[in-house]
């Protein structure tokens, strides 16, 4: 029986694969990578907290909504040299040729992006933005959880596209480091560990909150579930382009459905 790995490995892994920031991955084993995806929405937390950062800092200052709104949206994008969003941008190319699933493996790994993946950049950035003006003009509150929320929900729905019984579509990759390394009960306890954690930041604002946060969270992993489902079928099983989409995708979602309501 294989030992659980240390958690700094697990950390590592996690923030020196999923961020730019100076982290040295030193193991890149299974049992490394299954604590790295078991970690990977504490690095969303601190992607969310440095994106909040920004926006709460730019709107003290004096800035609009919107201005705070976008400087949100590129915080994540730069503290993973815009892999996320190029994956769903690969991903959407993938998925919108119609080609059997090794020609639509070898689009993805195409250094352009096609017109599907244009489309489903702009969509879904200004889907964000939208989202995040909105809160923000609410309150940065608002605005700064929102951030934390989506981040860390966006790295959740990678921890469980990595359980067990999830294939990788090709034999090299992150995809094919990470797919099936997390036991199917750790996944859930992470989610339901991501779920608790957004219903308290979301007490601070007030009662309604706490249903509101649960809710973007669980928006996030089912629509992120429906994409892995739909990418396994298409392409026989995950990538680490997939990955980028599945983050994205969760992001927006919960981003959408903290937004509803007053």
């Amino acid at each position: 029986m294989s030992k659980t790995p240390a958690l700094p490995d697990g950390l590592r892994f996690a923030f020196g694969t999923l961020t730019v920031l100076p982290v040295r991955v030193t193991r890149w084993d299974r049992e490394a990578a299954r604590g790295g995806m078991l970690c990977a929405p504490l690095a969303g937390l601190v992607v969310g907290g440095c994106a909040a950062a920004l926006g709460a800092l730019l709107l003290f200052l004096g800035a609009g909504p919107l201005l705070a709104a976008v400087a949100t949206a590129a915080v994540p994008a730069a503290l993973t040299r815009g892999l996320h969003l190029d994956g769903l941008a690969d991903t959407a190319d993938g998925l919108g040729s119609g080609k059997p699933a090794e020609d639509a493996l070898r689009i993805m790994k195409q250094s352009d992006i096609g017109p599907f993946g244009v489309i489903t950049l702009v969509l879904v950035l200004l889907t964000q933005m939208a989202a995040l003006s909105q809160l923000y003009g609410a309150s940065w509150a608002r605005g700064a959880l929102a951030a934390v929320v989506s981040a860390t929900a966006a790295r959740l729905a990678l921890t469980l596209a990595a359980r067990g019984g999830v294939p990788a579509a090709r034999p090299e990759g992150l995809g094919a480091a990470v797919a099936g390394v997390v036991p199917v009960r750790a996944a859930a306890g992470a989610a339901a560990v991501v779920v608790l954690g957004a219903a308290a930041g979301g007490a601070l604002l007030g009662t309604y909150d706490i249903v509101r946060t649960a809710l973007a969270v669980l928006a996030a992993v089912a629509v992120a579930e429906l994409l892995l489902r739909r990418c396994t079928r298409r392409f026989g099983g995950i990538t680490g382009d997939v990955f980028g989409a599945l983050a994205e995708t969760a992001a927006t979602a919960a981003l959408v459905v903290l937004s509803l309501g007053r």
